[in-house]
């Protein structure tokens, strides 16, 4: 394992962190992975339906069932389930984040289960693609989604970094589970109350990032 510095290194989740994907974009993603299965696996809506939400409940990434149970191309998957006709007209961000991530003191990844494409899209979009210095998404993980201990040893170790060097900020409890596990300090975007034993801290934005302190 490389040794540890003093200078932090920040893992940002995508979806539901650093925008809002609620309103307009993961409904549409879900319409599309639903037709995607109804269509290649010869399933009816109410089925298709069941399928893609067991596969998420259960391994963390729809895809990731589709290639175990289907042998179902990822590559092709994530092509037709992630086509937006006006995907800016869709985002919701808060435009201060730009000037929140140039202040925060380290490098700053992102570690997401989202396609290539579709998270440079996003990136690009909100005027924040400059403020990482490495995109980790499910293609470079080798579709092995986070909460997946493959996913994290997978960024740890083509970043030679030591876990508890890594702040990971993301809006998945699960996700943040395996991030404790392995030591790395933890960041809950959430507007929920509770506070687990595996979150260091817990954000209501990702605005308020600002107040953040580092536990010692």
């Amino acid at each position: 394992m490389p040794a540890k510095t003093s200078a932090p290194v920040w893992l940002f989740d995508l979806d539901n962190t650093l925008h809002d994907a609620r309103p307009n974009i993961f409904p549409h993603i879900n319409r599309s992975m639903v037709a995607y299965i109804r269509v290649h696996l010869g399933l009816d809506e109410d089925e298709a339906t069941r399928l893609r939400e067991g596969y998420w409940q259960r391994y963390g990434a729809t895809l990731l069932g589709l290639v175990r149970h289907h042998a179902t191309n990822p590559h092709h998957f994530l092509e037709h389930t992630h086509q937006f006709d006006d995907l800016a007209r869709m985002l919701v961000f808060e435009p201060a984040l730009k000037t929140i991530l140039r202040r925060l003191v380290g490098r700053k990844l992102i570690f997401s289960n989202a396609p290539l494409d579709y998270t440079y899209t996003i990136l690009n979009k909100m005027g924040i693609r400059n403020c990482f210095a490495a995109v980790y998404s499910i293609e470079r993980l080798r579709f092995q989604p986070k909460p997946t201990l493959a996913a994290f040893r997978c960024l740890l170790s083509a970043e030679s970094l030591h876990p508890a060097q890594c702040i990971m900020v993301e809006d998945s409890l699960a996700n943040l589970r395996t991030a404790k596990r392995l030591g790395m300090k933890t960041v809950w975007v959430s507007s929920n109350t509770r506070q687990p034993a595996w979150v260091d801290c817990r954000l209501a934005s990702i605005i308020d990032l600002y107040r953040y302190r580092a536990p010692r």
